[in-house]
C-alpha cells in the first residue's frame, strides 16, 4: 500500500521553512498529526466540554462516553484483556514512572531490577532510583558491536531478577528486542516484564496477550496523537497489587478525614482532571492507524530506513543493526568530525528537520564512546525523496566543513 495518499492529511507539511518545503525526519521525537485528530479534538472543545465522571448533565456524560471509548480503542489496539488494563497517563515517562513507584512495595532489599545498556533515560532512572530506595541491585544487559541486546548475558542474569525493564526498540541504535522471547524467559524466573513502548507501538503491531508482558508504556503525541496523554498497561492482577503513586480526587472511593478507599480499576491510578481531549484525540489517531493497518507502516518504515540505509551509510557512520527488518525507522548517525549539532542547523536551512544530541540516552552514547549524534526518523508521511534530500544536504554539510 503506498502512503503517498496521506500525506494530505497532514496540514503542517505543506508549510516551508527558511523558503524551503519542509521535510519532516524527527517523528521519534514527535510525530505530526493528521487532520482527523486535530479536528476530534477541535469538536470535543467546541461542542461537549465538560469535566469526566462527575456529572449528570448532557456535556458531563457526552464528554465521559468519548473519553471511555478511547480507552476502548486503546485495549482493542493493543489486545489488552479488559479496559480495566488502560491507565491513562501524560507519555511514556509517566507510565514508567508510575510502574516502577507502584512495584515499590514488591521489591525488597538486595533484589534485582534488570535492565539494558541501550535504554531511554524514562526507563532507566525510575528503576536507578526505585533501586536506590529500596536498596536493590540495578544490573544491566548490554548490546554487541552490531546493536543487539547480548542474549547469552541475559540469559545469564535474568534468572534472579524481580524486574526485567527493556524498550522495544531503541530510539538510537533503532534495534527491534525479542520481547517476547525475554518475556518467556522473564515468566521462567518469575520476572516481571516491563516494556517501554514508546519507539514501537506507533510502528507496529504490538499485542501484550502474545508478547506476555506485564507492563508496558507509551505515549500519544509519537502516534500521531496530541501531547500530554499517554498509556500503562498492565495486567490488571498486577494493578490490584499495586498502591497509587499520585492521591487526589477521582481516584477515590471514600474519603474521611483519617483514611481513604481506593477507586476501582483502572480509575484508582487515575487522579484529579484527566486530559480529556487527550484521551480522545488520542482515540483518533488509533482509529487512523487501525484504517492504514499497522504491518502497511510498519512495511513502509523497512523500505525507507533500508533505502536510507544504502544512501546515508555511504557517507556516514550509523549506529545498530545492518538489517532493516531488525531496526525501527530511524537512524542516528555521524558524519565525520561534524558535531550533530552543526549539522542540525545546517540541514534545518535547507528546510530537513532531524533531531542531534544524545536523545535521551546518555549512557547508551557513552557505551558507542560518544558525546552525541544525529539522527533521522520516519513515519507513514514520509518519502524516499526526502531521503535524497536528507543525503544531498549532508553533502553539503561535508563540504562547508571540508
Amino acid at each position: 500500500m503506498s502512503m503517498q495518499k496521506y500525506i494530505k492529511d497532514f496540514p503542517i507539511l505543506k508549510r516551508k521553512v527558511n523558503g524551503k518545503k519542509l521535510v519532516y525526519l524527527d517523528s521519534a521525537a514527535t510525530s505530526q498529526k493528521p487532520i482527523q485528530v486535530i479536528k476530534a479534538i477541535t469538536d470535543f472543545y467546541m461542542n461537549h466540554n465538560a469535566n469526566i465522571h462527575r456529572a449528570l448533565h448532557t456535556l458531563s456524560e457526552e464528554a465521559t462516553i468519548a473519553y471511555e471509548q478511547a480507552r476502548e480503542k486503546v485495549a482493542a489496539f493493543i489486545n489488552a484483556e479488559s479496559t480495566e488494563e488502560i491507565i491513562f497517563v501524560r507519555n511514556t515517562t509517566e507510565a514508567l514512572n508510575f510502574a516502577s513507584f507502584g512495584l515499590r512495595d514488591m521489591i525488597k532489599k538486595d533484589d534485582k531490577i534488570l535492565t539494558t545498556t541501550m535504554e531511554h533515560h524514562s526507563n532507566l532512572i525510575p528503576w536507578q532510583q526505585l533501586a536506590k530506595m529500596k536498596k536493590a541491585k540495578l544490573d544491566f544487559v548490554d548490546f554487541d558491536k552490531n546493536g543487539y541486546l547480548d542474549m547469552k548475558m541475559f540469559d545469564k542474569k535474568v534468572n534472579d531478577a524481580k524486574i526485567v525493564a527493556v524498550t522495544q526498540a531503541s530510539n538510537v541504535l533503532g534495534t527491534i528486542n525479542p520481547i517476547k522471547k525475554i518475556a518467556e524467559k522473564a515468566k521462567q524466573s518469575g520476572s516481571i516484564i516491563v516494556v517501554d513502548g514508546a519507539q514501537s507501538v506507533p510502528h507496529m503491531t504490538v499485542d501484550v496477550q502474545e508478547l506476555q508482558i506485564d507492563m508496558l508504556g507509551f505515549s500519544g503525541h509519537k502516534m500521531l496523537g496530541p501531547t500530554g496523554i499517554g498509556v500503562l498497561y498492565a495486567r490488571k492482577e498486577l494493578l490490584e497489587k499495586m498502591q497509587p503513586v499520585l492521591f487526589g480526587s477521582d481516584m477515590i472511593k471514600y474519603v474521611s478525614l483519617s483514611d481513604a478507599e481506593w477507586n476501582d480499576l483502572p480509575y484508582k491510578f487515575e487522579y484529579g482532571t484527566s486530559h480529556i481531549a487527550g484521551a480522545i484525540g488520542l482515540g483518533a489517531a488509533i482509529d487512523y492507524l487501525t484504517q492504514i493497518r499497522m504491518k502497511e507502516i510498519r512495511k513502509h518504515d523497512i523500505e525507507l530506513t533500508r533505502y536510507a540505509l544504502k544512501k546515508v551509510g555511504k557517507i556516514a557512520t550509523i549506529y545498530g543493526p545492518k538489517k532493516a527488518e531488525d531496526r525501527s525507522g530511524l537512524i542516528a548517525f555521524n558524519l565525520a568530525n561534524i558535531h550533530p549539532h552543526d549539522i542540525a542547523a545546517i540541514l534545518n536551512q535547507d528546510g530537513i528537520a532531524i533531531r542531534s544530541g544524545h536523545h535521551c540516552a546518555m549512557p547508551l552514547h557513552e557505551r558507542l564512546k560518544i558525546s552525541a549524534s544525529a539522527r533521522a526518523s520516519f513515519y507513514l508521511y514520509n518519502t524516499k525523496k526526502e531521503i535524497d534530500l536528507l543525503l544531498k544536504s549532508l553533502q553539503r554539510v561535508k563540504e562547508i566543513f571540508s
